[in-house]
């Protein structure tokens, strides 16, 4: 798909991934459509865009609100027009023993990650298929594809976006609106600090920066492709789980026994 001209909106925008991947498309041409939570950061980011030229309005929202997608996408649709492509970026983390995760940050995280990006799909997929034009692009994990301990809730809500957007992709084929599934690995980015960082560096966990996620994101819709992972050997270690999965159990043994001590909360 080319880039120049499209409307795009992006979730979790001025986050890591989020703020360097408006840059990126911008520097293509796009029209950004900016949503995040943090007004102060989505504002800065906005000046940052304009000042290179770009065409952009802010949508400040909590995605993890009741009816926020729906209401969000109605803004959007009255502010903008239709949206070309949505990236679906928005996401949190979660580190730590599973029995120690609160069952109000599991519902929050669940909401943010999966609800949301699928509710925002649903409320903005129709004028796509009208237009016969559009691709919705989600950004997942590796994490979505093998089950990493202590990453429990995290992985699963990957798992569910990684499921979404394959049935989604079947659902819509031929009708002119495409699915793209994005899988970065361990990105450097305020969603990792702390101890995850110091966990990921005791572990020897290999890491990207978030400006090369969002240059293989721009390069996953450009190819209009299907699944795209990023990282290797993590991409091999998709396949092997996918066929093996109890060898990656042995391969991950010595990696969780080093975790362990940074997942449990004093």
């Amino acid at each position: 798909m080319n880039i120049e001209g499209q409307r795009i909106l992006i979730t979790g925008a001025a986050g890591g991934i989020g703020s360097e991947l408006s840059m990126a498309l911008a520097n293509k041409g796009a029209e950004l459509l900016l949503v995040d939570i943090d007004v102060d950061k989505l504002s800065k980011l906005k000046l940052a865009l304009q000042e290179h030229g770009a065409r952009t309005q802010i949508f400040p929202c909590d995605l993890g609100a009741l009816d926020a997608p729906q209401k969000l996408a109605a803004r959007v649709s009255d502010a903008a027009g239709g949206v070309d492509i949505l990236i679906n970026c928005a996401g949190i983390a979660c580190f730590g023993l599973f029995e120690q995760l609160s069952p109000e940050h599991m519902e929050l995280l669940w909401r943010i990650n999966v609800l949301a990006p699928m509710q925002l799909t649903h409320a903005l997929l129709p004028q796509m298929r009208t237009r016969r034009h559009g691709r919705i692009v989600n950004v997942g994990s590796i994490f979505g594809s093998i089950g990493f301990a202590y990453f429990t809730s995290y992985s699963a809500s990957k798992f569910a976006m990684r499921g979404f957007s394959e049935a989604l992709r079947r659902e819509l084929e031929g009708s002119g609106v495409g699915v793209s599934y994005v899988a970065p690995r361990y990105t450097k980015t305020a969603l990792n600090d702390g101890m995850v960082s110091r966990m990921a560096e005791a572990v020897g966990m290999n890491s990207d920066q978030p400006a090369l996620v969002a240059r293989h994101v721009v390069r996953a819709i450009e190819r209009d492709c299907k699944d795209y992972y990023i990282g290797w050997p993590e991409c091999l270690f998709v396949r092997i789980n996918a066929l093996l999965p109890r060898l990656v159990d042995i391969a991950l043994r010595q990696q969780n026994a080093l975790a362990r001590p940074f997942a449990i909360q004093k």
